[in-house]
């Protein structure tokens, strides 16, 4: 007797509160809350994805048809996409996921006739610059400060001489920002 009151009262109780909550579920669709967030407030770490190769414009001035195979893998790099099927195209992929700024995709495709650059298509490459600035997370860009009296100027660091009569490596040289 003492077992079905308490079921009695247990289901009293437990019906019409699961009835009061269920309108709350529309409410979480509405809010700011979404999968990638925990109840609107805390959003998870997301590492950066990079893959594939970086070309820009000044990259890419550099393939020219009538390039070898050997000569467009030296400026290039490896294609991400080699396909057995396709073996006179290869195709450059360039994608970046980071958080806080808007994801990146662009490609490249070389195709070869007789082992030579027939011709190219690309997608709209950036400069070098833009590239860099188009990485750099909102924020990050320090600014020099602007109001500096003679005295201040003066004290600032003197950089190192740099040695002039080192070889420049040919190619294109690349300095980007780090990613982390």
């Amino acid at each position: 007797m003492l077992l079905s009151v308490t079921r009695r009262s247990l289901a009293l109780v437990a019906v019409p509160a699961l009835l009061l909550t269920l309108p709350g579920c529309s409410s979480w669709r509405n809010s700011s809350w979404s999968p990638e967030t925990l109840f609107g407030v805390i959003k998870p770490y997301k590492t950066d994805v990079v893959q594939g190769n970086v070309v820009t414009q000044e990259v890419m001035a550099q393939i020219q048809p009538g390039l070898g195979r050997v000569q467009v893998r030296d400026i290039l790099g490896a294609p991400l996409l080699a396909d057995v099927f396709h073996q006179d195209r290869w195709d450059y992929v360039f994608t970046i996921r980071r958080q806080g700024v808007e994801p990146q995709k662009r490609k490249v495709t070389v195709y070869f006739k007789n082992d030579v650059v027939d011709h190219f298509e690309a997608d709209a490459l950036p400069s070098e610059h833009e590239f860099v600035a188009s990485i750099d997370k909102p924020g990050e860009a320090k600014k020099p400060p602007q109001d500096l009296s003679d005295a201040q100027i003066a004290a600032l660091p003197v950089p190192p001489k740099v040695d002039d009569t080192r070889k420049v490596p040919v190619g294109a040289v690349r300095t980007y920002p780090t990613l982390e």
